[in-house]
């Protein structure tokens, strides 16, 4: 059976929505956020960082979600060692499965040669956010 995340990820992408976003919206049954906020807040790291091809937008969309769900939205109640800690683990992991962080290395922009596809960027990211948050 296709994983629903994974699905729902790809089929934001499909429709238009950048890196960041489809990872990020994807998660939308276990956030507490509406998607066309959700989807205006995610807008600007799509293309590695506006378009910049900087930090990979599905890794930030990844993160977002982390963020979403470990903090308390107040600095007095101390999560964000906790958020930290969780994106850490998904910046190893990403960058271990696809060899960079960096959306024009990844895409072989300078290079002429991919790492890995913005698609498969994609399903590495909610993957991992799946693994690193234990969403099933």
């Amino acid at each position: 059976m296709e994983n629903a995340f994974v699905e729902k990820a790809r089929e934001n992408h499909e429709k238009g929505y950048n890196c960041a976003q489809s990872v990020a919206c994807a998660f939308l049954p276990v956030l507490s956020i509406d998607e066309s906020t959700l989807f205006s807040v995610m807008e600007g790291f799509g293309g590695g960082m506006g378009g910049n091809e900087a930090t990979c937008g599905a890794l930030s969309g990844a993160v977002a979600v982390a963020s979403l769900l470990t903090s308390s939205g107040k600095v007095e109640n101390l999560t964000k060692a906790k958020t930290y800690e969780l994106a850490k683990q998904m910046v190893e992991l990403f960058e271990q499965r696809t060899q960079s962080l960096v959306c024009k290395e990844l895409k072989g922009t300078e290079s002429g040669v991919a790492l890995r596809s913005c698609p498969l960027c994609i399903e590495d990211a909610v993957l991992i956010a799946q693994q690193v948050l234990h969403i099933e």
